[in-house]
């Protein structure tokens, strides 16, 4: 071992990967990697020592090691969310069932007939293979899949409202996170808004008002994400879709989030399902597929045949359409809502929407002296606290939860401690995703299901 203390010293590239230490590196990640990440590992030592610092031989090895490391490790990475928000968009949003990760390992490993008939034995159509069950659980004549909600939006209003003009109420126009605005979308759609009515209130009339020759269809967009309180008033569907037919117009109905069955069978909050929405009037819907359904990332329309064939020949339709994996997750997450007597325990969101608080709370009291062991300069103890759902759906209904509440009362001021706290249960082998609020770091445990794996992943754990 060898002290380097300038820049003469240091090896070359070369030298660095013919080190006996080195051989099993380049053997599992490729000469190319391994040789670029020597040559970042002896710039940044060579600009070190220029700085004064020195190396000891075995350092330069270590450092490319975990140089190679680093640049092999995925980014994308499975996190513990005890966020209190289900379906976090951060976070991926909805878990699938376990049998639509088994449908995808299936799919994914070999051939499929993606857009083979096997009948006919001739070209068949991806866009086939979920609509069955999508009619049969919503009602529509026809459903089409594309990439995500968005893209539904986009593909509809492209495809039949393409330099026409569509009323809208401004108290729908709404954002959906990540500053995509249903203006903006419109615009980029190549539809002209009309905004109707106002903030908060919007009547019959004024879409009366709006509808002209330049007229293409009536939209109504659920407000998933916020809700407006007080002097208020909106066109509901039934309406919407009587003014829309009585002047030959299409009525859509965007509903953002987008269930399938009703909550309230399952002690939730009302939510309008596809279903209610088709049966108010609607000719088309759409909705998310990795929201409260539960699956996948998808954007789903559904509805009239007519009006879904003429958004399949759009062009973009290619542009925006799903992966067979995707394909293979929803249609094994639409076949557990044939039978809602188990679809609370096969389907996670749904499982975790139902969880009885009082499970949450034993679960709170066997993990307390588990934290308390690694958080020993902290103070533990279980908080009352509220589960929202995320992602846009049901804005103000909270579920009432448990979480682990962790701070530090001596210290007027603990927001640095709690941050490098949160920080360290980030750098865990899975990363724990709390949230800081009132001077206190909480772990909603609504999501833990991994009890066993929890613990085991805490061994880990270093404090600052």
């Amino acid at each position: 071992m060898s002290i380097i203390d300038t820049p003469k010293k240091l090896p070359s590239v070369d030298r660095l990967l013919k080190d006996v230490n080195i051989a099993s590196l380049l053997y599992d990640n490729g000469e190319l990697l391994v040789t670029q990440c020597a040559r970042n590992v002896l710039e940044s030592a060579r600009c070190q020592v220029l700085a004064g610092k020195f190396f000891e031989s075995n350092d330069l090895i270590d450092n490319l090691i975990e140089d190679v490391h680093r640049a092999v490790r995925p980014s994308l990475r499975p996190v513990i969310n005890l966020t209190g928000t289900l379906l976090h968009t951060n976070l991926g949003r909805a878990a699938l069932p376990t049998s639509a990760i088994h449908a995808m390992i299936e799919i994914a490993q070999g051939a499929s007939n993606l857009e083979f008939d096997v009948i006919a034995g001739k070209r068949g159509d991806r866009h086939k293979h979920p609509e069955t069950l999508l009619c049969q659980l919503t009602g529509a004549e026809r459903a089409l899949v594309v990439n995500n909600n968005a893209a539904a939006v986009l593909l509809t209003l492209n495809s039949l409202a393409l330099r026409k003009e569509v009323p809208v109420s401004r108290g729908e126009l709404i954002e959906i996170g990540g500053a995509f605005r249903m203006p903006d979308i419109m615009a980029r759609a190549g539809c002209k808004l009309i905004e109707v009515g106002t903030t908060n209130r919007t009547h019959g009339k004024d879409f009366e008002t709006a509808i002209g020759s330049k007229t293409a269809l009536l939209m109504k967009v659920h407000t998933s994400n916020f809700e407006i309180q007080g002097f208020t008033k909106s066109v509901d569907e039934t309406e919407l879709a009587k003014i829309a037919h009585k002047h030959d117009l299409p009525f859509i109905t965007d509903l953002g989030s987008g269930t399938l069955v009703n909550l309230e069978d399952y002690g939730l909050p009302h939510e309008p399902t596809v279903r209610e929405t088709l049966f108010a009037g609607a000719d088309l819907v759409t909705f998310s597929g990795d929201k409260l359904l539960g699956g996948p990332q998808a954007g789903i329309i559904v509805g009239s045949r007519d009006l879904i064939e003429k958004i399949k020949r759009n062009p973009m339709t290619r542009a925006l359409r799903p992966d067979k994996i995707t394909l293979a997750a929803l249609h094994a997450v639409l076949k557990l809502y044939t039978n809602p007597s188990t679809l609370a325990e096969e389907l996670p969101t749904l499982r975790w929407l139902t969880r009885n608080v009082l499970d949450i709370e034993e679960l709170a009291t066997r993990l307390i002296p588990t934290i308390r062991k690694y958080c020993k300069n902290f103070q533990v103890e279980i908080e009352h606290t509220h589960s929202q759902v995320g992602s846009g759906a049901m804005p103000i209904d909270k579920l009432e939860s448990i979480a682990l509440r962790i701070s530090k009362p001596k210290l007027r001021r603990p927001g640095k401690e709690l941050k490098m706290l949160a920080k360290a249960f980030r750098q865990l082998p899975i990363p724990v995703i709390g949230r800081i609020s009132n001077d206190a770091l909480l772990f909603d445990l609504r999501c833990l299901e991994d009890e066993v794996g929890f613990n085991n992943n805490l061994r880990q754990l270093t404090l600052p």
